[in-house]
C-alpha cells in the first residue's frame, strides 16, 4: 500500500504542471517569471494561504478560491477584449456568439516550450492579463471603494494590506494556478488539474475518466459491503462465543486498585489543557461562522482589527486537532505506566517536559500566526520559519513543525519505556506490539510535514500535506484507538485477549487498506495525474465499508456493559466510543462517500459539504473519542464521587444534538445548494460573494445559531464536570469500586 502511494507521488513530481522561467506575450513583453510565481506563492502563504480563499479546492469557504475566480475572470474579459477588437463585420450578438465558441480553444491551448520553460500567450490574452491582475493589485492593496467592500465581503484582515510589489506577485501565482487549470496537458485534451473547475466559458468539464472510476467505486462498494456484512455476519457468532474471557468475565473492576503512579498523576494537567482548547476551538468556530454575514466584526464589534478571519479559522483549525491529539497522548502515557504497575525513572519528569513543550508550541505558533496575518514579518523566509505557512491543518511554521515532530517522537519513547515492563511478562503480547507500532506510526508519520520546503510545487506540497492530515488521522489513529482500547478491555476482564487481537488485527487491515490509498481523494484535481482518480476512487470507496457494520459493535458494548453492575461505572467513557460509532457512520461514511466519489467532487470540491463532512468527522469520530479516552483517565486521576453524573449526561447529549443541529440545519443544506449552483452555472459562482451573501445563503449561515447554542451548552457542561471532579485532592490510588447508577 505505502509502495503504491509512493509510486504515484513520483508520478506527481513528475507530472505536475509545470512553472515557467517566462510568461510573455507574442509580441515579447514579459507578464511573469518564475520568481513572481513563486515568490506569490510565499506571499499568499503570508497572508493566511489556505485560510483565506482556496487554491484547486483546497482552503476555507467564505473567500473564492482564487484558481477558479482568477480563471471565469480572464475568460470573461479576454471574450470581451476579442469581440471589442474583431473585424468580422458580423452583429455585435453574432460576434459574441462566435468568440465566444473559440474561447476554450484558445484558452486551453497548451504554448508551454519545454525548451526554454516559457509560456507564450496572445497579445489579447497578456490585454485579459493584465486586467485581471488590476483586479487583484487593487483587491490586495485597498485602492478603491469597490475594492474595500470586496475585502469586507471576504473577510479580509483590516491590517493584511500588501505593497504594489507583493500585490503583483500574489497575482502571478492565481494567474499560473488558474492557467493549470485550464491548459491541457501534452499531447492530451484535458487540463492539468483534469478539467477542474466546472467552468462552461472554457468547456471545463468532467472527463471520461471521471465518470468511469466514480461509477465502478460505486459498484465496488456495493459489492464489497454485502461481502464484509455477510463475513461479519457469519464470524460474529464465533466470535461472540469466544469473546469472553476464558476464566469467565471479571465480577470487579480490576483496574479499581491499579496504582495511580507519579507519571500518571503528571498528566492530569494534559486533560485540563484539552478542556481549555476544546472551549478556545469552539468560542472561535462561533466567531470564524459569523464573520460568514458580517465579514470584519462581531454583532458591530470591531473584533476584526484584532482577530481577523484568517487567524480565528486557523486557531479553530488547529485547535481542533491539537486538543484531539493531545487527548489521545495523555491517555497513550496514563495507560502505558498503569498496564506495567510502576513507572521507569525520570517518567514523570519526561511527562513534564513533554508538556511544557507542547504549552510552548502552541502559543509560540499561534503568536507567529497572529503576526503573519498582521504583516509583522518582513521576510517571507522568516514567516515560513515562525508565522503561517498558509496550508490547512498544517499551517504552523517550519520551526514548529520540527519541534512538534521532535515531541511526538519523545512521546513515543515515553510509552515504549512504559510499557517495556509489560513486554517482559509472560502471556499473549500481541495487542501490546500492536500498540506500540501505531504509536511509532503516529510520531513518525508526522514528519511527513517536513518533506516541502518555502518553495516547493504545490502539486508536491498536497501530496506530503494529506499524508498527515488524511493518513494520520484516518489511517494510523484509528488503529491506535482501536488497539488501546481492545487492551483496555482485556486488562479490565470483559474481552478475550485472542479474539481481542484478531478483531483489532482484522480492523487494522480494513483502516490501512482503505486510509492509506484513500489519500488520493484529496488529490483528483490537484495537478496530479489521472491514475489518482482511479485509485483513489476505487479506495475511497472501500474506506466506508467497515463503517457498514458499526451497528454490531455498538450492540456488543451495550450488552458488555450489562453483564456485570461494576460497569457501570464505566457508563460514560463506553457512551462516548458508542458516539464515536455513530459518528464514523454518518460523519465519515454517508458525509464522506457523498463528496467522495470523483464525480461528485469535480462539483463539491472546497464547498460546504466538505465543512459538513469534516464537522461531524473531525469531532463526531476523533473529539468523542478524545473525550471518552479522557474521561476513562479521569476515573484514576479523580474522586469518583465528585463525578456530576447529571451534569456529563447533559453534556453528552447537547454535544451530539448539537453537532446533529449544526450538520443537518446548516452546513448540509449551505453545501446542497452550492452543488447545485455549481453545476447549474459553474464553481466560481457557487464561490463567490454575490451567491455566498445571498438571503438564502446567510439565512442558512444564521441556521447555525441553535446548533452552536446546542453545542455549546455541551461544551459548557464538560468543562464545568472537570472542575467539579478535578477538585480537591488528586487521587493517590483508587482503592475500591464505587457503584455509579446511571
Amino acid at each position: 500500500m505505502f509502495g503504491i502511494l509512493l509510486l504515484l507521488g513520483q508520478q506527481i513530481y513528475q507530472q505536475a504542471p509545470p512553472i515557467p522561467a517566462l510568461v510573455k506575450s507574442t509580441a515579447g513583453e514579459t507578464l511573469y517569471t518564475r520568481n513572481d510565481i513563486e515568490t506569490g506563492q510565499n506571499v499568499w502563504q503570508s497572508i493566511g494561504g489556505m485560510e483565506q480563499g482556496s487554491i484547486w479546492g483546497h482552503g476555507s469557504y467564505l473567500a473564492p478560491d482564487w484558481s477558479a475566480d482568477w480563471l471565469h475572470r480572464e475568460a470573461l474579459t479576454l471574450l470581451e477584449i476579442n469581440t471589442q477588437r474583431s473585424r468580422s463585420g458580423l452583429t455585435l450578438e453574432q460576434e459574441t456568439a462566435m468568440q465566444k465558441a473559440m474561447l476554450p480553444a484558445l484558452m486551453r491551448k497548451n504554448t508551454y516550450d519545454p525548451a526554454t520553460e516559457t509560456i507564450t500567450v496572445s497579445n489579447n490574452r497578456a490585454a485579459a492579463i493584465k486586467q485581471v491582475e488590476g483586479h487583484y493589485l487593487r483587491l490586495y492593496q485597498g485602492s478603491d471603494e469597490a475594492s474595500l467592500a470586496l475585502r469586507r465581503d471576504y473577510a479580509f484582515s483590516v491590517h493584511g494590506l500588501l505593497n504594489a510589489q507583493e500585490a503583483k506577485q500574489l497575482a502571478a501565482f492565481y494567474f499560473w494556478t488558474a492557467w493549470g487549470a485550464t491548459t491541457n496537458r501534452p499531447n492530451d485534451n484535458i487540463t492539468y488539474t483534469s478539467n477542474w473547475p466546472h467552468e462552461p466559458l472554457v468547456n471545463n468539464k468532467p472527463t471520461t475518466s471521471t465518470l468511469m472510476w466514480s461509477i465502478a467505486s460505486i459498484i465496488l462498494l456495493l459489492g464489497a459491503a454485502g461481502a464484509l456484512v455477510t463475513y461479519y455476519v457469519k464470524q460474529f457468532d464465533d466470535w461472540r462465543d469466544d469473546i469472553l474471557p476464558e476464566q469467565g468475565m471479571a465480577t470487579s473492576d480490576l483496574l479499581a486498585n491499579a496504582t495511580v503512579t507519579p507519571s500518571m498523576r503528571a498528566t492530569a494537567k494534559y486533560f485540563w489543557v484539552v478542556c481549555g482548547m476544546f472551549v478556545s476551538q469552539v468560542l472561535l468556530g462561533i466567531v470564524t461562522a459569523h464573520y460568514a454575514v458580517e465579514g470584519q466584526g462581531l454583532y458591530g464589534l470591531p473584533f476584526a482589527e484584532y482577530l481577523p478571519y484568517t487567524v480565528t479559522r486557523t486557531w479553530h483549525t488547529q485547535l481542533a486537532v491539537l486538543w484531539i491529539a493531545t487527548a489521545w497522548l495523555a491517555a497513550g502515557l496514563y495507560v502505558a505506566p498503569m498496564l506495567a504497575g510502576r513507572d521507569p525513572k525520570f517518567q514523570r519528569f519526561g511527562v513534564n517536559f513533554l508538556f511544557i513543550s507542547l504549552v510552548i508550541i502552541v502559543i509560540g505558533s499561534f503568536v507567529g500566526q497572529w503576526a503573519a496575518v498582521h504583516r509583522f514579518f518582513t521576510s517571507l523566509t522568516a514567516n515560513f520559519w515562525f508565522g503561517h505557512q498558509g496550508y490547512e491543518y498544517v499551517d504552523l511554521g517550519r520551526f514548529w513543525q520540527i519541534y512538534l515532530t521532535i515531541g511526538l517522537l519523545l512521546w513515543v519513547v515515553l510509552v515504549v519505556r512504559a510499557l517495556w515492563p509489560v513486554l517482559q511478562q509472560k502471556g499473549d503480547k500481541s495487542l501490546i506490539y500492536l500498540v506500540l507500532i501505531s504509536a511509532l506510526a503516529i510520531g513518525l508519520l508526522y514528519g511527513a510535514g517536513l518533506m516541502w520546503g518555502q518553495h516547493t510545487h504545490i502539486s508536491v506540497m498536497e501530496y506530503w500535506r494529506w499524508w498527515v492530515v488524511h493518513l494520520w488521522v484516518e489511517g494510523i489513529f484509528e488503529v491506535f484507538a482501536t488497539a488501546i482500547i481492545s487492551l483496555l478491555f482485556v486488562r479490565m476482564g470483559i474481552l478475550r485477549t485472542s479474539t481481542a487481537t484478531v478483531m483489532v488485527l482484522f480492523a487494522t487491515i480494513i483502516f490501512l487498506f482503505g486510509g492509506v490509498l484513500g489519500t488520493f481523494h484529496h488529490l483528483y484535481f490537484s495537478g496530479t495525474p489521472t491514475s489518482v482518480i482511479a485509485v483513489g476512487a476505487m479506495i475511497s470507496a472501500l474506506e466506508v465499508v467497515p463503517l457498514l457494520v458499526v451497528g454490531f459493535e455498538a450492540y456488543n458494548r451495550y450488552k458488555v456493559e450489562r453483564v456485570e453492575k461494576w460497569q457501570l461505572a464505566y457508563h460514560w467513557p463506553f457512551m462516548f466510543f458508542s458516539a464515536v460509532l455513530l459518528w464514523n457512520f454518518v460523519g465519515a461514511g454517508l458525509f464522506g462517500f457523498m463528496i467522495n466519489p470523483p464525480i461528485a467532487l469535480y462539483y463539491m470540491q472546497g464547498l460546504n459539504t466538505t465543512a459538513n463532512h469534516g464537522h461531524a468527522a473531525l469531532f463526531g469520530v476523533y473529539g468523542m473519542l478524545g473525550l471518552g479516552l479522557t474521561l476513562y483517565c479521569m476515573r484514576g486521576l479523580t474522586d469518583i464521587t465528585r463525578w456530576d453524573q447529571k451534569m456529563l449526561k447533559r453534556a453528552f447529549w447537547a454535544l451530539n444534538i448539537g453537532l446533529g443541529m449544526m450538520t443537518f440545519l446548516s452546513l448540509l443544506p449551505q453545501g446542497v445548494i452550492q452543488t447545485y449552483t455549481s453545476i447549474e452555472l459553474g464553481y466560481s459562482f457557487a464561490r463567490s460573494t454575490e451567491f455566498m451573501h445571498s438571503p438564502i445563503m446567510e439565512a442558512l449561515v444564521w441556521a447555525r445559531v441553535p446548533g452552536d447554542i446546542v453545542f455549546s451548552i455541551g461544551v459548557f457542561y464538560f468543562a464545568c464536570f472537570m472542575v467539579k471532579a478535578f477538585a480537591g485532592n488528586t487521587k493517590e490510588k483508587q482503592s475500591n469500586y464505587i457503584h455509579v447508577n446511571k
